[in-house]
């Protein structure tokens, strides 16, 4: 699939939020478009994640209106939000640790299969059907990710990076639009990390999926992003294309310094 970067399908408008008397976030206006990786910078602190969860419906702001796909969003949950297309990882790794790779990925499948309990108890017919079709697109994923000689193997047994790995992979199973990355990257060696970027610019450029991202390394995201909007103690400093942020006196002075250039 060709990479287009297309029209906005999420407008963040004026979003503030506070947990009691704490401002986690402070009128932050910003936009994503179609089929663009689209960058959350800032220091430990700056309100990057509380953000995300705003997107996917975990928190909802006091203040501001969420347009996704051309709709205004209310008091959303986020298993609504994975139904309309977002899907999410995080950045503690919330695999089921006993299970294996390829069950834990199929666990990413449970909102399109349509058939129910009863169905699946009995396990026949349409049942059986469509457990086969999920099965086949999660072995995709698999080939996809290059993770085909895990996928029988617990998660818990596995490395940090490959386990970051296999929650990507089940993120990818829901076969989102919208796929919010958080910290993809942390805690990695610089061999897991060149793997993972280079997953994440497949995911993006193959599959067409619209990519935000949190990432702390400032390589990364000055190399794979199309936008970058900066935070810093939950307001925003900074927003435009790498280049136009890397030279920002606002986001040096704030954020950036020696490791801007």
């Amino acid at each position: 699939m060709a990479r287009v970067i297309g029209d906005v399908i999420l407008d963040l408008q004026n979003i503030s939020l506070s947990f009691g008397g704490v401002k986690a976030l402070t009128n932050i206006s910003f936009d994503v478009r179609e089929g663009e990786i689209r960058a959350i910078i800032g220091p430990n602190g700056a309100g990057k994640s509380s953000m995300l969860n705003v997107i996917n419906g975990v928190y909802h702001p006091q203040q501001g209106r969420i347009v996704f796909r051309g709709q205004e969003r209310r008091r959303m949950n986020p298993h609504e939000a994975a139904a309309q297309g977002i899907a999410r990882t995080f950045q503690n790794i919330a695999l089921f640790k006993g299970m294996t790779v390829l069950d834990n990925i199929m666990t990413g499948r449970n909102l399109l299969m349509r058939r129910n309990f009863l169905w699946n108890a009995l396990y026949w017919g349409p049942s059986r059907r469509e457990e086969i079709a999920h099965r086949r697109r999660v072995e995709e994923i698999i080939d996809f990710l290059e993770i085909q000689n895990i996928r029988k193997t617990p998660v818990g047994r596995l490395p940090y990076g490959l386990q970051k790995r296999v929650e990507l992979a089940r993120a990818l199973a829901a076969e989102p639009s919208l796929l919010l990355l958080d910290e993809p990257m942390a805690g990695m060696n610089v061999e897991e990390k060149q793997d993972m970027c280079r997953f994440i610019l497949d995911v993006n450029e193959q599959l067409g999926t619209t990519i935000v991202l949190i990432e702390h390394d400032m390589g990364v995201v000055m190399d794979i992003s199309d936008r970058v909007v900066v935070l810093d103690y939950g307001r925003k400093i900074g927003d435009g294309s790498p280049d136009e942020v890397r030279n920002d006196p606002v986001v040096i002075e704030a954020y950036l310094g020696g490791a801007a250039h």
